[in-house]
């Protein structure tokens, strides 16, 4: 197992908590809608470039929440960690972000917002 495994693994709320705080303390951040096959989810991200990392949450139908990791390792492989959201993890994420990627989900398009609307964090 490597460190972003025993990262998320060990501490997924930290990540979850990082990547809120990030896109809250942002003028503006994007809801975006992707999908693969039959899959459709609502994704919000935050890039560390010096470090390769991609860190999202994701929403996909049926209100199923998972944390995201993606890196470049060593040797410039691509690699993915998909956490599944616990019951507690959910509960991290503020109410109006919920609703916010509930909507992108349904209507199948992205959405731009300002970091500052995201407020009634539980």
């Amino acid at each position: 197992m490597n460190n972003y495994e025993k990262l998320v693994e060990n501490n997924a709320s930290e990540l979850i908590e990082r990547l809120l705080n990030h896109i809250i303390g942002q003028e503006h951040f994007e809801i975006l809608f992707n999908f693969l096959e039959q899959d459709q989810w609502a994704i919000v991200s935050m890039h560390d470039y010096d470090e390769d990392l991609e860190v999202s949450i994701r929403l996909h139908l049926n209100d199923v929440y998972d944390l995201y990791l993606g890196y470049y390792d060593d040797e410039d492989e691509f690699h993915e960690i998909v956490h599944p959201f616990t019951e507690e993890e959910k509960q991290i994420l503020p109410d109006t972000l919920i609703k916010l990627m509930k909507k992108v989900v349904e209507d199948e398009q992205g959405i731009r917002i300002a970091g500052k609307l995201i407020k009634g964090r539980k």
